[in-house]
């Protein structure tokens, strides 16, 4: 690692639930300059608005200038903490409807240096459509406060719903189910020149419905040039379909040197400061899985130096699953070893989704009994429930605030201007601030409006 990145360091499972996350900016990104223009080209071309203006589709997502402020809110509960903001069970005054409202302090992401992140997230949630990433409803701020309004997921973090299986572990069946419906998020995230890179259960949320939604975009990177997929023929049968997939990984030209992830789920590459590209989604997929059904992270070590030197050197190894009491004596299937070994390659160009992306992985024959189309229709394997009440959040842990906080006016404007439609995408890890001498003039107050997923 280069010794010039400066680190911040947390554990990955704090009493708060933060998520841990590890951040250094050090970037050298490739591809083309000419993106600044190409993302600000696209105002008016909304069906395309995560990707590049010649990208079509079939939805349409419209963003206006909100008239949404605090004040409109009633506080209900404290969901979630963390170094810069808390995320709070609230209630539209108006309608009753429910939210998650994630609240920034802007001093706090000035000090840590955290105001690009929020810049990147609300262009990344404002833009997204898909059903299993989180929806943005009003992003605003006030003198103190940015402000995410968000969809309320019921199920919780789906990190706590590990933690209340038998063993803390799911079954295979169960497990490829999410890791399938993870996979359908990362192909659309790449697929718009996105990589996500801070994949663990911590930054997964469970809809009512019982489906994931992946939540916290504010290490993500966007490629500079987002690319049209190209199709991939199969010439060696046995590691790829015999189909022609189609290739996401393409989409994104850029190879970023950012320091930055969750310390058991750090790619190889990222820990040798060799820069890194969308591989790195298929590296922590590869953890996620393993963590699913093991119970724990393959190459944790004793302290960070140690779990850093495992997952560079250390060979994978499968614990006997026979010995888990829950399973039967069941072992981990082959096909299932085989999906996780080829994930955690430690060679970035030989890992599984290097040559195709999303469609090389769903060809694995982990997958086959997955109907990728069909995924929103299946029933999930972990419910929410159905006699406890929405507003309740019994699937949230029970945090008390240090510090009580108001949903109050501060009568401080917002944006004097409306936003662009749609917002501009953040183009890499570069710093994205304001011209003036404040940081957060340019963070627009809106309302995003979806079709019905």
């Amino acid at each position: 690692m280069s010794e010039q990145m400066q680190v911040q360091l947390d554990d990955r499972h704090p009493t708060d639930h933060e998520p841990s996350t590890i951040a250094a900016e050090s970037t050298s990104c490739s591809g083309d300059s000419t993106s600044s223009s190409t993302s600000s080209s696209s105002t008016s071309s909304s069906p395309s608005s995560v990707s590049s203006p010649s990208r079509t589709s079939s939805y349409s997502v419209q963003i206006e200038k909100t008239q949404v402020s605090a004040s409109h809110f009633r506080k209900i509960r404290i969901l979630g903490k963390g170094d810069v903001g808390r995320v709070y069970l609230v209630e539209e005054k108006q309608t009753k409807k429910l939210y998650a409202l994630k609240v920034l302090n802007k001093k706090e992401m000035v000090k840590r240096n955290k105001v690009k992140r929020a810049f990147a997230e609300q262009a990344i949630l404002s833009n997204a459509h898909h059903p299993f990433i989180v929806p943005l409803h009003h992003s605003f701020q006030s003198a103190d406060y940015l402000y995410f309004c968000l969809e309320y997921c019921v199920g919780g973090e789906f990190f706590l719903a590990l933690q209340q299986r038998p063993g803390k572990v799911l079954r295979e069946h169960e497990a490829r189910f999410y890791a399938a419906e993870v996979i359908a998020a990362l192909e659309y995230l790449h697929l718009h020149g996105l990589i996500y890179r801070d994949l663990k259960p911590e930054n997964i949320l469970l809809h009512q419905s019982g489906h994931l939604m992946l939540s916290d975009f504010d290490l993500s990177v966007r490629s500079p040039a987002v690319r049209s997929p190209t199709i991939v023929h199969s010439s060696i049968s046995s590691l790829f379909s015999a189909q022609p997939m189609l290739d996401t990984r393409s989409c994104s030209d850029v190879r970023t040197n950012s320091f930055v992830g969750t310390e058991e789920y750090l790619a190889p590459e990222v820990i040798r400061g060799e820069g890194h590209t969308s591989t790195v989604d298929w590296w922590t997929l590869g953890i996620l899985v393993f963590e699913m059904i093991f119970g724990y992270t393959p190459f944790k070590g004793t302290n960070r130096h140690d779990t850093f030197d495992r997952i560079l050197t250390l060979p994978l190894e499968f614990p006997y699953f026979g010995g888990n009491p829950y399973f039967n004596g069941t072992d981990a299937s082959g096909a299932c070893k085989s999906c996780i070994r080829k994930l955690l390659h430690k060679n970035e160009n030989k890992r599984l989704g290097a040559r195709a992306g999303a469609s090389e992985v769903k060809s694995h024959p982990f997958f086959k009994s997955i109907n990728f189309a069909l995924l929103r229709h299946m029933r999930p394997p972990i419910l929410p429930s159905r006699q406890a009440r929405p507003i309740d959040a019994v699937h949230f842990k029970n945090i008390k605030e240090s510090v009580s906080f108001e949903l109050e006016d501060d009568h401080s404007p917002s944006s004097s201007h409306p936003p662009s439609s749609p917002i501009p995408m953040p183009l890499n890890d570069k710093n994205t601030e304001s011209s003036t001498d404040d940081p957060f003039a340019d963070f627009d107050s809106v309302t995003v409006i979806r079709p019905s997923q």
